[in-house]
């Protein structure tokens, strides 16, 4: 299991205290941990990675800083990106977003299942994270699209009492 640590408004410091407390708690249970978009914030932390979006430090910069054992991901929305992260020193690919999501204040378009089924033929082996609007409803069309894993947020967070619940159900959808 992998967990990545989002955060858009908390300060820099705020965040590295934050990731410091649940890498701590991850450790206790056998979880990796990557952070989103902060290189510094991964490397102060010694988290397991990072993942990069498209206007973040380049890949290649970034497995420099953190090292060849590293887990490092790229986001992208269109099969032209993909494309290009086929080039980078990255261990995953996350497209999407492949349905609605109100996670993000910024939405690319919909890329939706076909363009998943593309982006998958593209990638080869690589593997291919989806994101976006991912529920345990709608998972088994994620994965027989090609997905590899799933990416979601607002599936597992959205009740706070069913967490719990939530990740139970992911967990069960997702292939061997």
């Amino acid at each position: 299991m992998l967990i990545q640590l989002r955060e858009k408004y908390a300060t820099p410091l705020e965040f590295y205290g934050d990731a410091k407390a649940a890498l701590c708690i991850a450790r206790e249970h056998g979880v990796r941990v990557i952070i989103n978009d902060r290189v510094d914030i991964a490397l102060a932390v010694k988290a397991d990675g990072i993942h990069l979006g498209q206007t973040d430090v380049p890949a290649e910069a970034a497995r420099c800083l953190l090292g060849e054992s590293a887990i490092l991901g790229v986001s992208t929305h269109n099969i032209a990106q993909a494309i290009v992260a086929t080039t980078m020193p990255v261990d995953y690919v996350a497209f999407g977003p492949i349905f609605k999501t109100a996670t993000k204040e910024d939405l690319d378009p919909i890329a939706g299942l076909e363009a998943l089924r593309a982006v998958r033929a593209t990638l080869g082996k690589l593997p291919l994270v989806a994101i976006g609007g991912i529920t345990p409803a709608n998972s088994d069309q994620v994965f027989a699209a090609g997905a590899d894993a799933v990416a979601t947020i607002s599936a597992l967070l959205a009740d706070p009492a069913r967490i719990a619940e939530n990740m139970r159900r992911m967990l069960v959808k997702a292939p061997e």
